[in-house]
Order: structure tokens, then sequence, then C-alpha cells
């Protein structure tokens, strides 16, 4: 099967999908909420919650049984708990403009699933979180040119704050067309406990699932480089946590423009959760909230057995490959409360 990435190589390749972002990096803060918009109709969704301590909305409703088939938007954003208020704010923005659910005449309902990361206080205020305000800007974002170019990745947005076994993490995206056309892409936001970098040769897990070309820049570090690493990097990379851990969650959205059931936008978030397992070590821990939403933006014709079958097989990979580029497009950080070096700083030998 030859694949290739699509135009952007990230989630905005899929048509009828705009993402936006909002950042707050100054004042104590260092969070920020992402919004995936899919306006006028929406997409069909479904979700995979496999992280034990998961900080969600309306996930229920995205259960093949229940009735709502179609979402308007997704939220993916910083603040723990408190960050869920965001949602609120693209509702907002949204039903002033009357898009949503028709639920009785004249009453309109924007269906809003969302999750959000740990990231409280590493900015060094613990109050400092997205509220509705941070929802409203983040989807105004969406709706500016900004929307459906390639998506910005790194330190922005729902991964202002997010780090990842230790070092910096944050948003990262890609894609991929398979020979009959169909397109799956990927945005996560990486904020793991585990690590994302094989401790032993300094390598980062996700870029072994590339495409011909993508991460050909890349090298493996040098002996000297993967000496010098901070340790908490080996020790998280083995599941040997350090007596204060800090509580994590890596989220995200996988989904292709083939048209696709809620059922089988279920099994692809399931199988997206396979691409974080092949990317994070160790994964779905306890102290993370890992959740990973699918969908299908049903552009595109129903795919047969086979055609769904190598979609998911892609599917997983795109998550891995969406990790990878989360670690090389974050910045390093430095707040009152917390110094995280991004990937390249720690192995620079990598470049």
């Amino acid at each position: 099967m030859t694949l290739k990435t699509g135009a952007t190589n990230s989630l905005t390749d899929l048509e009828g999908l705009r993402v936006g972002h909002h950042t707050a990096m100054s004042d104590g803060y260092l969070t920020g909420t992402t919004v995936i918009v899919g306006e006028p109709e929406g997409f069909i969704a479904g979700v995979d919650v496999r992280g034990g301590a998961p900080g969600s909305h309306e996930t229920d409703l995205l259960d093949p049984i229940n009735s709502v088939q179609r979402v308007h938007a997704l939220v993916l954003g910083g603040g723990s708990a408190f960050g869920l208020a965001a949602i609120a704010g693209v509702q907002d923005a949204m039903r002033a403009k009357d898009l949503g659910l028709t639920v009785m005449p004249g009453v309109i309902v924007p269906i809003v699933p969302g999750a959000i990361i740990f990231d409280l206080g590493r900015g060094g205020t613990v109050a400092a979180t997205p509220d509705a305000a941070f929802g409203i800007r983040a989807y105004e974002n969406a709706m500016t040119s900004a929307g459906t170019e390639k998506v910005r990745t790194g330190s922005i947005g729902g991964g202002t704050g997010a780090m990842a076994g230790g070092i910096k993490g944050g948003v990262g995206s890609a894609s991929v067309v398979l020979e009959n056309g169909t397109t799956v892409a990927a945005i996560i936001v990486l904020n793991s406990v585990g690590s994302a970098i094989n401790s032993k040769t300094g390598e980062i897990y996700g870029a072994a699932y590339g495409v011909p070309g993508e991460f050909d820049s890349l090298k493996k570090p040098s002996k000297e480089d993967i000496e010098n690493a901070p340790p908490h990097i080996a020790l998280l990379d083995n599941g040997l946590f350090p007596e204060s851990i800090s509580l994590n969650t890596t989220i995200g959205f996988i989904a292709t423009d083939a048209t696709l059931t809620k059922a089988e936008c279920k099994k692809l978030a399931g199988i997206g959760q396979d691409g974080l397992a092949r990317a994070i070590h160790p994964v779905h821990t306890m102290f993370d909230g890992d959740t990973i939403f699918g969908g299908s933006t049903a552009k595109r014709p129903a795919p047969d057995a086979l055609e769904f079958h190598q979609l998911l097989t892609v599917a997983a990979d795109c998550v891995s490959r969406a990790i990878a580029h989360a670690l090389l497009d974050s910045h390093a950080v430095t707040t009152p409360a917390i110094t995280l070096p991004n990937y390249l700083e720690v192995y620079p030998s990598a470049r």
C-alpha cells in the first residue's frame, strides 16, 4: 500500500474541518484551548476512553446507542476539570450564529464534546485556567482563514502547558491519503506521564511510523546525548515514577472523510488508542486520562470491509506520527513553577 501525506500533513486536510487555538502564556498562565469545528452540518463522532483519570464532556452522548448523530465542534483543552468551562464559550459562539441541533422550533443546542489535560499550576498560578472566553476566542480563530490552513502545532492552544515524560509536550498533527483517495488525519495533545522517547536510544517512538520522507531530517542521537539526558526520562520510560508525580493525560481526535457510522467512529477512536500505545511508554496509566475521539466528515462513500480495515491500520500510525510531531514542534519553556526542555534541546545531535 503506497502512502503519502495530505497537502498540509495535518487535520485540516479533511474538507469541512477547521481548527482554532487560544493560548495564554503570561500572568501565571501556561495553558490554552483548541477547538475543531465542523460547520455547518457537523461531523459523526465516537470516543474511546482508556486513561485512569479522564476529564471529559458529552462522551456518553457519543455512544452508538444514543440518539444524537452529529456533533458540531470538539474541544481539546488545558486546565484540568476547570478547563471544561471553555466548551460553554464555544457553544455560546455557535448558538449566536444559529448553529447546532434544533431540538424544538426556535431552540438550537450546539453539540460540543471535549476532553482536557492536566496542566494546573505550570505557569505559576494554579487558578489561571481556561474559561468560556478561551472557547469563544479559539472558535473565532477557527473561523478565520487560519482555521483551514495547516494546523499550527507545538506549544499552542490545548498543548501550551503540556509535558510528556518530563519534557515539553504539545499539539501534533498528521494525515495520510490512501490509494483510493480516502484521507485520514489526527490531532493530538501530548501530555503523558510516560515517555514518548526510547530512553535507550534517544529516538522518538512515534517517528518509526512515519510515511516515506516524513522524519528523514532526524538522526539517531549520539551516545553522549543519551548519557547526558535528564535521568527522569529513563525513569518514566520504564514506569519508575518519582515520589511526586504530575497528573497528565493525552487527548486527541482521529478522523476520516469516508462515511462512517457512530459505531465505526468508536472503533476508529479505539484504534487511535493503539497509536498512543505505540508512541508512549507506559500508556493509559492511572495518572493519565487518555481519551481519543474518532470522527467522519462523510464527504466520501462508506468503505467496504477491506477498505475499513486499511483505514483503521493507517489511523493508528497517524496518531503515533502526530505524537512525534508534537515533540518536535514544541518549544522549551521556563515559568516560576517549571522548566521544560524540548526534545531537540535534550538530544541536539538528533537534528
